[in-house]
């Protein structure tokens, strides 16, 4: 195989946790690739660049998703967290109301990585930035937090679930909310 011309950096790294090799982007932009601790670093490059439609595609996504969004001033981030405060706990108990899945309590956090979670306890928690999505994906979000009260994890009926209540449009609003980036 000949190897490929790029214009971004494969940080590798070695764990020893990792059952197997596995290529992210960063939020940063960066490209990491994480192999078990035995694998050759040879044959594990030389799979991520055979992956290489899939990443320069993924950076150009987000590129596009961070030129969209940009970045907000702390004052900005305080009058959003005012606003999800008061709107977030509110669309969380009218889905659940009208889904029928219960929860325990809600918090909403300035999460950078993750729209929300579910803990085994049903307590739920939110991240403020959900305030600035419209409300049909923010009322997915609540959708696919309140599922995890019935299945802790992501199986087949986790997202049959999620369907369910969607209307039959989980992927669909997935893929819109991927659009947007919790920050």
């Amino acid at each position: 195989m000949r190897s490929v011309e790029r214009d971004y950096k494969i940080e590798v790294v070695r764990s020893r946790r990792a059952k197997r090799t596995s290529l992210r982007i960063t939020r940063e932009g960066g490209v990491r690739l994480t192999i078990p601790w035995w694998q050759p670093k040879g044959l594990a490059l030389r799979w991520a660049e055979s992956r290489h439609e899939w990443i320069v595609e993924s950076l150009a996504r987000l590129a596009r998703r961070n030129a969209e969004q940009p970045t907000r001033t702390p004052e900005e981030v305080e009058a959003l967290r005012r606003v999800a405060k008061e709107r977030l706990p509110r669309i969380l108990e009218e889905v659940s109301r009208r889904t029928g899945l219960s929860y325990g309590k809600v918090t909403v956090r300035k999460s950078h990585t993750r729209w929300g979670s579910c803990t085994r306890e049903g307590n739920i928690s939110l991240s403020l930035y959900l305030a600035a999505l419209p409300d049909e994906l923010v009322e997915y979000v609540c959708i696919h937090e309140l599922c995890h009260t019935v299945h802790p994890n992501h199986s087949r009926e986790f997202h049959a679930l999620v369907d369910y209540h969607t209307g039959g449009r989980e992927k669909e609003l997935q893929n819109a909310l991927k659009m947007f980036s919790p920050r």
